[in-house]
């Protein structure tokens, strides 16, 4: 993509663009929840489409002129409903908290009551974080995962809602490296009349293809994002069974949002038809596989993972057991400045500041993307763990960026 024309009225701008084409080329992207769109969603996204108000949905709209935006987002609906297996789609949210925020105005009233994991323990600040509107608006408790195994306690998730008796359980999560059985959450949600809302937003692109349970049919309401391991434009969908459609539609527009960004459902369109290719499925299992053996490697050099493994696309790493003295952010620094980019995580049972954790999460969908497979997921593992084993040593961390900038140029991305 050229930025020739920003170039000549912004430089400023256009600097920064060319900087960040660069730096994703030259990097690796293993932050869990990144990946890196084709060439087709980006020209999607930077479309005329970006110029049209399009208040309402296709064939109801409040302004005229909306015949090819109607066209997008009846494809953006259509593909989904062929991935996913889903009754109704709302492609217009403009982000996962945005579609959660959707769900809990459709069916919930201020005061009403949301069980969702604890933030530290892998859940997502939308599910009821303090912080966040979520925690201002519901009264929330949280469920956590088995400190001792890193798995969900199904069991005491049940009994937590048989005592807190909340309106909405809500599963999937941001930082949780296994399987979730959405049945076994959906049998706690009967057990106390509550609506169960199952947040995909990592795992988006798993399911679509088949490598991950879906919860579409399971739980009430199915959302997620829309540019993580399902590459497509950025934003979010809400998927839900025909009686919801009407109370989810109002509840996005006019109830959270105005206009829809239709370039970015654009992007979801051309996205989510790309996902129904079966390269796609391939790219998805790959995903899963390399995350297994970046995970096995780095059992192997000591590091402890939670739960052990992985079944997803990411591995949480609390490197309390093997380097005590060491904090997220101090590998997170250091790999960064040798062009592994990943994030500090907090990990269950965590004794830091969320600001400066235990663990490290890392992710495979973008090294996938660029076209890794095991081996080299296994090199990127070893190169990790001689970062975490000397944070602060220059010429280790000169060593493995030399080595990140012969795999970036051996597996290219943007030209």
């Amino acid at each position: 993509m050229s930025y020739e024309t920003v170039r000549e009225t912004d430089p400023a701008v256009a600097d920064a663009l060319e900087g960040e084409r660069g730096r994703q080329n030259d990097t690796l992207a293993m932050i869990a929840s990144e990946n890196h769109v084709s060439e087709a969603v980006m020209e999607a996204q930077s479309s005329e489409l970006t110029n049209k108000y399009a208040e309402g949905y296709p064939g109801e709209r409040y302004y005229g002129g909306c015949e090819y935006a109607d066209d997008v987002e009846e494809l953006a609906i259509d593909r989904a409903k062929e991935l996913w297996g889903a009754d109704h789609v709302n492609v217009q949210p403009h982000s996962g908290s945005q579609a959660n925020m959707g769900v809990y105005l459709g069916v919930l009233e201020p005061g009403d009551k949301i069980l969702s994991l604890d933030l530290t323990h892998g859940g997502h600040l939308s599910h009821g974080h303090p912080a966040n509107f979520a925690g201002q608006v519901y009264e929330v408790e949280q469920y956590k995962v088995d400190e001792e195994t890193g798995y969900i306690d199904y069991e005491a998730l049940h009994d937590h809602a048989e005592e807190f008796d909340p309106d909405i359980i809500v599963s999937g999560y941001s930082a949780y490296p296994r399987e979730v059985d959405f049945e076994r959450i959906q049998e706690a949600a009967d057990a106390t009349d509550a609506y169960h809302l199952a947040d995909i937003a990592h795992i988006t692109g798993l399911v679509a293809a088949g490598v991950h349970e879906s919860p579409v049919g399971v739980a009430d309401f199915v959302t997620g994002s829309t540019h993580k391991t399902i590459r497509a434009g950025r934003g979010g969908i809400i998927m839900c069974a025909e009686e919801y459609a009407d109370d989810i539609d109002n509840a996005v527009f006019p109830g959270s949002q105005g206009g829809p960004l239709m370039h970015n459902v654009a992007g979801k369109a051309v996205g989510f038809g790309e996902a129904l290719s079966p390269e796609f499925e391939e790219y998805a299992e790959q995903t899963v596989d390399n995350a297994i053996a970046l995970g096995e490697r780095l059992k192997e050099h000591g590091l402890s993972l939670v739960s052990g493994g992985t079944d997803n696309h990411l591995v949480l790493i609390d490197l309390r057991p093997s380097h005590p003295d060491t904090t997220g952010k101090d590998v997170e620094a250091a790999l960064e400045e040798a062009g592994i980019v990943l994030n500090a995580n907090t990990v269950p049972g965590e004794t830091r500041s969320a600001f400066n954790p235990s663990g490290i999460r890392a992710g495979t969908p973008g090294l996938t993307t660029r076209g890794f497979g095991e081996e080299a997921c296994r090199e990127v593992a070893d190169l990790i763990y001689e970062v975490v084993d000397a944070p602060h040593d220059d010429d280790v961390v000169a060593t493995v960026s030399d080595r990140v900038d012969e795999l970036t140029d051996e597996y290219t991305l943007y030209e």
